[in-house]
């Protein structure tokens, strides 16, 4: 998944972003400090937001291409809470929608082409939270 972050999604690879642990359950990835600076020394909140959005949608591909759809996901709408500055390395974690919400996500992409599923994406560092994001991703068949 990683290789396929830094090749398909290049500021992936500009943040240094890594994956620490991707299942059909979770997906857990992290940056590090230096590359995703503010003028504060803290993290840039433009790289927590794009780190959250990307923990998302990776879970979202994932989990679509288990399923066996060929489709395009992309971010439709996101929010994120800031709660702390972040001062070392950073990680979001997605887990799994409710398997009903799944379903009907998945059902209305085999009918339709197209669905739209709504994930919550947790934010930390230190082993602490430092805010957190929901974002709602749609996916499209690619004919």
């Amino acid at each position: 998944m990683e290789a396929y972050l830094h090749e398909h999604i290049p500021i992936s690879k500009g943040m240094g972003c890594r994956v620490v642990r991707a299942s059909p359950d979770e997906v857990l990835l992290e940056a590090p400090l230096e590359p995703n600076l503010n003028h504060r020394a803290t993290a840039f909140g433009g790289s927590i937001s794009a780190l959250a959005i990307l923990t998302g949608w990776a879970l979202v591909h994932y989990r679509l291409r288990l399923e066996g759809l060929d489709v395009r996901t992309v971010i439709q709408e996101s929010g994120v809470r800031y709660d702390a500055p972040v001062r070392d390395v950073f990680q979001a974690r997605c887990a799994a929608p409710p398997p009903p919400l799944w379903a009907r996500f998945v059902k209305t992409i085999r009918r339709r082409g197209k669905g739209r599923v709504r994930v919550d994406i947790e934010l930390m560092s230190g082993g602490q939270s430092v805010g957190s994001c929901s974002g709602t991703y749609v996916s499209l068949t690619e004919s």
